[in-house]
This record gives C-alpha cells, sequence and structure tokens, in this order.
C-alpha cells in the first residue's frame, strides 16, 4: 500500500479508464483465488517476488503488473483487511 497502493487508489477517483483496467483485474483476482486475508496475503508475496525475479519497476503509467497489485490493495482496502494491521 505504501509503495503504490494508496496513489493509484487515489488515482482511480479521478481517472474511470483506470477503475475499468482495476477492476477487470479485480474479477480475475475473484475467479481465480479465495478472497480471505490469507490467500490474499499470499497471492501478493509470490505476484511481488516473481515481478522481482523479472526486475520488474513501476512506471509513470500502470502496466498490467501495476494494475494487478492495485487490484490487490483495492480488495485489502475494501474487504477491511488493513484496518488492525501495520503498514502493508
Amino acid at each position: 500500500m505504501n509503495a503504490l497502493g494508496e496513489a493509484q487508489l487515489d488515482r482511480m477517483g479521478r481517472e474511470p479508464g483506470l477503475v475499468a483496467a482495476v477492476d477487470q483485474h479485480v474479477a480475475v483476482l475473484r475467479d481465480a483465488i479465495p478472497l480471505d486475508r490469507e490467500t490474499l496475503g499470499d497471492y501478493l508475496l509470490g505476484f511481488i517476488d516473481e515481478l522481482r525475479q523479472r526486475g520488474w519497476v513501476l512506471g509513470d503509467e500502470p502496466d498490467a503488473a501495476a494494475l494487478r497489485l492495485t487490484a490487490v490493495c483495492w480488495l485489502a482496502r475494501e474487504r477491511g483487511f488493513l484496518e488492525d494491521a501495520g503498514p502493508a
């Protein structure tokens, strides 16, 4: 959330196209995994590990990886997974 999520979620309030793109990634996640705190967290850790191995870097415009990370952040916020946790 600190590195990407908050800024992207704020940006969603101003950019309907970003909302639509993130919504597509949310739909994929809903179909692929159970959306509980543990499973979503495990998915996120695995996804980040894969991005690190590939040498991915966040650019100015969101690519597929940034959209997927934003979708995870959105889901975590919407489901209240961050309310009783420390920094994510």
